[in-house]
């Protein structure tokens, strides 16, 4: 049976639709991100993740989001130019979203069902991981404050499973 993962989709920052079925049999790390915030430098973990890995089925995918304390102020039309320039970014990023409430994009309301974090499944701050294997499970849920290569081992199991 297909993953629910696969049926969902999302739009880069231009508007064109990434469907995620288009990742069925890669590792996808799915994080939300914003330039402003503290945890900002992970960007850089997260591209080091992405050039190492890419041609071995690994998928980075950042959410730019603005929902706590506003730390994204960089707008679609900017913000993969933003994160280039500052942080050397090439993996794709998303449209900007909302990762919890009522209007909390569909992927993350998926990743959340999966997957709940400490004291339950509201995304509690920037840089939030979730790991995802080549069959659209979510196997794991990393807080804001793990550092990318922190997660590189958990990436090589899905990868050479």
């Amino acid at each position: 049976m297909e993953s629910e993962f696969y049926q969902l989709q999302v739009k880069k920052p231009t508007g064109e639709i990434i469907e995620m079925k288009n990742f069925e049999g890669k590792t996808i790390l799915v994080v939300n991100t914003a330039t402003k915030c503290g945890l900002a430098p992970q960007f850089e973990g997260l591209e080091e993740l992405h050039q190492k890995y890419k041609d071995k089925g690994l998928v980075v995918l950042g959410f730019p989001c603005a929902q706590f304390l506003n730390q994204e102020p960089e707008t679609n039309d900017t913000v993969e130019e933003a994160c280039k320039i500052n942080h050397g970014v090439t993996f794709q990023l998303t449209e900007k979203i909302v990762v919890n409430g009522k209007n909390e994009h569909p992927v993350y309301t998926y990743l959340k069902s999966k997957k709940g974090g400490f004291g339950g499944s509201k995304i509690k701050w920037n840089f939030t991981k979730f790991l995802v294997d080549k069959n659209g499970n979510v196997v794991e849920r990393y807080a804001p404050t793990t550092k990318p290569e922190a997660i590189e081992k958990d990436i090589l199991k899905i990868i050479n499973s």
